[in-house]
């Protein structure tokens, strides 16, 4: 076993939630991104808005936004934290949907988990609003692009 104690375990190997109450909360900020694949049918009903669901981005958009506010009821260790401010930037490409989330706090504890889940979250409804136009469709390359705010400082896909 490692010498160097795990946060998220407590001395006898229990899953804890890390005691985050003697830190100042401090402004942070998380930006993460995805894709969703989809057909050229799909495509083109995303551009003339003919998917029979109807406005797939504006309901995505609104999924993001809320999978970024209940992140800790999603995520078991998760911190309960205020989310200040969520943007959900989506672009229809030629092979899918660009996804970019970005979400802003001042408090004690990071929000780079509500970006995951924010693309995560607008992904999916992308995926249930147009599985009857593509039974193909599928998301790729969820990922941090970067970080700002707390201990850590800033953090930057493109420094690494």
């Amino acid at each position: 076993m490692s010498t160097q104690p795990f946060t998220h375990l407590d001395g006898d190997g229990h899953a804890r939630m890390v005691d985050v109450t003697a830190k100042q909360p401090t402004v942070r900020a998380a930006t993460a991104t995805g894709f969703v694949r989809c057909s050229d049918t799909a495509v083109a009903a995303l551009r003339d808005g003919s998917v029979p669901k109807g406005d797939v981005l504006a309901v995505a958009r609104i999924a993001g936004i809320q999978g970024a506010k209940r992140t800790a009821e999603l995520l078991p260790l998760a911190h309960i934290i205020g989310v200040h401010g969520a943007v959900i930037d989506l672009e229809v490409v030629d092979d899918g949907v660009e996804i970019r989330a970005t979400v802003r706090t001042a408090d004690r504890t990071g929000v780079e988990m509500e970006a995951f889940t924010a693309v995560s979250v607008a992904a999916l409804s992308i995926v249930d609003m147009l599985k009857g136009v593509d039974r193909f469709v599928q998301i790729e390359r969820v990922r941090l692009e970067a970080k700002t705010g707390g201990r850590s400082g800033e953090w930057s896909r493109g420094d690494a």
